[in-house]
């Protein structure tokens, strides 16, 4: 199904996109480009593959998780531009 400059006005409008005429054409040539190869992957045979196969998690080695010390209360608060019981005071922005 072609997609006509008709298509990407309408969808234009919706998004509240102001989308010239001469835009409108271009999109729509540009789509139908992005179309035709999404559509190519129809034709990949995918019977019996296995699921399993584009598995990309953990094919990266990890460091090991190890605890180690963080700043202390006086380092993490030594930047602070003010400071209240131990803690960063913020502005308050709700009454």
């Amino acid at each position: 199904m072609p997609i006509t400059t008709k298509d990407v006005m309408r969808v234009a409008d919706l998004a509240r996109l102001d989308v010239n005429e001469a835009d409108a054409v271009l999109y729509a040539s540009q789509l139908q480009k992005i179309l035709g190869h999404v559509e190519k992957l129809s034709e990949v045979d995918t019977l019996g593959a296995d699921d399993k196969t584009a598995k990309t998690a953990g094919t990266r080695p990890l460091r090991e998780d190890k605890a180690v010390k963080g700043l202390s209360q006086d380092d993490a608060l030594k930047n602070a531009p003010e400071r209240s019981d131990g803690c960063i005071k913020v502005p308050q922005i709700i009454e």
